[in-house]
């Protein structure tokens, strides 16, 4: 059996520089996918043009758009690049500059040419799922994404909330610590007890 080997991250996204090259309908739905998630992302886009819908989001969450051809030295800055334009050649350019700046860049379905995927996202207050089918599909990952926001209640941020108090109140080294919490969690796969 193929096994998804990928190691899953959270980025602080509003610490970073994430470059998006491009502005129609795949860059969009990039942007509202780092948003949903990271709405203080740090964002700058690279287009010739922009969807209405784009600049509309931009104004809301005060994403940077620069109406004009790319340009290597878009990068300048950057440690995280999203390429989404539908001129392949221009789009393995990017790739290839981006490698030969160490930028970590994920060129919209092309997996060869990506170090990372956007997979689904499940949130709930604190507690937040990432899903990953190795770039495989996308689909998969959206309907495993509802599942979760399904099944997964809201009352399980009351319950991180509680437990980040509790762990502040506990006394000896971080063993000690990881067992007393351990205990006290070992239920919480038990559907009865998130209801």
């Amino acid at each position: 059996m193929e096994r998804n080997n990928l190691y899953p991250v959270f980025l602080k996204l509003s610490s970073l520089r994430v470059l998006i090259v491009g502005g129609g309908y795949v860059a969009e739905e990039k942007l509202h996918f780092l948003l949903k998630s990271s709405p203080d992302a740090n964002v700058k886009m690279v287009a010739t043009f922009f969807r209405e819908g784009t600049a509309r989001l931009a104004g809301e969450y005060k994403i940077e758009l620069v109406e004009r051809a790319y340009r290597e030295n878009d990068l300048t800055g950057h440690q995280m690049v999203i390429v989404a334009t539908d001129n392949e050649a221009l789009n393995g350019d990017i790739y290839h500059q981006c490698k030969a700046h160490n930028i970590l860049v994920n060129v919209a379905d092309n997996p060869p040419f990506c170090d990372f995927y956007m997979g689904g996202i499940v949130t709930k207050g604190n507690v937040k799922i990432a899903i990953s089918t190795n770039g495989k599909s996308p689909t998969t990952a959206k309907r495993l994404r509802q599942f979760f926001e399904e099944v997964i209640p809201e009352k399980v941020d009351e319950m991180v909330i509680n437990l980040d108090a509790y762990r502040k109140t506990l006394k000896g080294d971080f063993e000690q610590k990881m067992e007393k919490l351990n205990e006290l969690t070992k239920g919480l796969t038990d559907k009865n007890d998130l209801k």
